[in-house]
């Protein structure tokens, strides 16, 4: 992945000062809320969610195991469509390939669709190292982009801002990057859409090139699919004459049969819609109609490695429909920037360690950015198992010696109390026999006492286990 978010601290560092910030909490809280009820009542309409939810798992691993197949297959139907495919093996190789076939053109600046792929690549700054200028159409990242912020949300990325912010946003900085905001901006929806519409609209009429992601692609016909709910990405598809996609290897599809069970999964699962009110597909190119020349950049930058693991590969069944991030107590108060990535929330956990690996301090703290309750596992429409990911991952932190040092300490004790049973005994016969002395809380000291000051320790039982079962099921016992 790109070093966007290079200097960025670990989770733990990061997530102590956004959830100090009140204003912050507040806008995700009521985001995240609203989102997530929306969803469970668009699911609860659905009888057959259970199997569709099964079928859109088996979809994505079948295609997983075969993914070399149909990604030739895909290149295949591109190609004879009139469309040009690229391999890309990182981010930096990706970056390459699309500035120079924009440099081809001619042209200085780009419009862009809403894309997950090109932001894990850093495109817009390795485009600006160029002398290109890319400019964001979709409106929660324009938004981003004129606050020069970073996203914190897969779906909304601008989730932390409130309509108040965002108002002055559009009033300090649109003139800076081209129509102006009008002087009696409010903060009303119906003002900023227009005020957004309206700069937007003499960019997409006057570029000649734009630069894309895609929901899914389609092997047998070398088809390209993006949802969306505005119609900038349809402005941004149809009207210039270069289009570049940018696009992960694991989003291919084989059919138009499988493209079914994901129109139906996605947008229920991602804004709980019934269905997207904008769905593009396009295949090559047309005489006379869109784009003339278009290019597919495949993306793999850390998804092979992803995919040779057994435990961690289901992460590439992501949808990108952030149900995930919803659902999550630790994302609703820590904010998607804690993550340093641009995959925040449960799946940011357990996909950007995969693709950047756990070297990193902040990608190493990635895995334990959770509380391991299950929630996100429940609302993925693809059947991720996140926890069992994350305890996968953080196996692997810990045998590369990186994970937290009190842990670490604490493991290595017990490690070395279960390794004697004499000790072991002796200490639980002694905790028992000290049990009226114990601390209703811990007296940790430090940092550690914010934990401990919220927690009662386990009541101490009056006898051991293993005094318990010579009692009752031990040599002449009867089991009750």
């Amino acid at each position: 992945m790109s070093g966007t978010y290079l200097g960025m601290p670990a989770f733990p560092e990061a997530a102590a000062v956004s959830t100090q910030n009140a204003q912050l909490r507040a806008n995700l809280s009521h985001a995240t809320r609203t989102i997530r009820d929306k969803r469970a009542a668009a699911v609860a309409e659905l009888t057959d969610w259970p199997e569709l939810r099964q079928s859109g798992r088996e979809i994505k691993d079948h295609t997983l195991r075969h993914l070399d197949r149909y990604l030739l297959q895909l290149e295949e139907a591109v190609t004879a469509a009139g469309g040009t495919v690229h391999w890309a093996a990182d981010a930096e190789e990706a970056n390459r390939i699309v500035a120079d076939l924009v440099k081809a053109t001619g042209e200085r600046e780009v419009v862009k669709v809403k894309s997950m792929a090109t932001q894990e690549i850093g495109l817009n700054e390795a485009l600006a190292a160029e002398g290109i200028t890319a400019y964001e159409t979709d409106l929660a990242e324009l938004i981003v982009q004129l606050a020069d912020d970073r996203p914190s949300h897969i779906l909304v990325p601008a989730i932390h801002r409130n309509r108040t912010e965002i108002r002055d946003i559009f009033a300090d900085r649109m003139a800076t990057w081209g129509r102006p905001a009008p002087e009696d901006l409010t903060d009303s929806p119906a003002h900023l859409a227009e005020a957004a519409r309206l700069h937007l609209r003499e960019k997409f009429l006057r570029a000649k090139v734009a630069v894309s992601g895609a929901n899914f692609m389609i092997a047998d016909t070398g088809t390209l699919v993006v949802v969306e709910s505005e119609g900038n990405g349809r402005m941004c598809l149809t009207l210039p004459e270069t289009l570049i996609s940018v696009v992960g290897i694991e989003k291919v599809l084989p059919t138009w049969n499988d493209l079914e069970v994901f129109l139906q999964l996605l947008p229920r699962s991602s804004t709980a819609e019934r269905m997207n009110p904008y769905t593009s597909l396009w295949t090559g190119t047309t005489a006379g109609d869109g784009p003339r020349h278009f290019h597919l950049v495949l993306l793999d930058n850390g998804r092979t490695d992803t995919l040779a693991d057994e435990v961690g590969r289901q992460a590439l069944r992501c949808i990108r429909c952030s149900a995930c991030l919803n659902v999550c107590p630790v994302y609703e108060r820590a904010g998607g920037h804690a993550y340093g990535s641009v995959y925040p929330g449960p799946i940011g956990a357990i996909l950007t360690p995969q693709l950047r690996g756990t070297a990193s301090e902040v990608d190493a703290s990635l895995p334990y950015a959770s509380t391991l309750c299950g929630a996100c596992y429940d609302a993925c429409p693809v059947a991720i198992d996140i926890p069992e990911v994350l305890v996968h991952l953080r196996e692997r932190v810990a045998e590369q010696g990186t994970g937290h040092r009190a842990e670490r300490a604490a493991l290595r004790a017990a490690t070395w109390l279960l390794d004697h049973p004499a000790a072991y005994t002796a200490a639980t016969r002694a905790a028992v026999g000290t049990r009226r002395l114990h601390p209703r809380r811990l007296p940790l000291p430090g940092p550690a006492k914010a934990w401990s000051d919220t927690r009662d320790l386990p009541a101490m039982p009056e006898q051991t286990f293993r005094d318990w079962w010579k009692k009752n099921r031990g040599e002449g016992k009867t089991a009750r």
